[in-house]
């Protein structure tokens, strides 16, 4: 079996990934840091599947949505570290020591 769709082939036969990049974006650039905000790049990728399927590009497709999904499992990874990073701060300092760090950022 092949997993390249035909010449021609309708959007949504290729994934474009474009709902996980944007949450793991928002996700990773609320838990994380600035950083997070690399996940823009699975969303600039995500984006150019479907018009490149629309052109008859398959291989562009493809590949434009693979780098998609190696860019979500970055923003994603950051967004996981992100998360723990605050438990372990929480755990450690407290509910009163965590909104005073919240508050200092605001």
């Amino acid at each position: 079996m092949s997993t390249i769709p035909p010449v021609g082939a309708a959007p949504g036969s290729v994934p474009n990934h474009l709902a996980w990049s944007i949450i793991a974006t928002v996700l990773a650039t609320c838990l994380c840091c600035p950083l997070g905000l690399v996940g823009i790049v699975a969303i600039v990728f995500s984006s150019k599947v479907n018009s490149l399927l629309a052109q008859g590009d398959v291989a562009g497709a493809q590949r434009a949505s693979n780098t998609a999904k190696t860019w979500c499992w970055v923003a994603t990874a950051l967004a996981i570290i992100g998360l723990l990073i605050n438990v372990i701060y929480l755990t450690t300092v407290g509910a009163a020591g965590y909104m005073e760090m919240l508050q200092q950022y605001q």
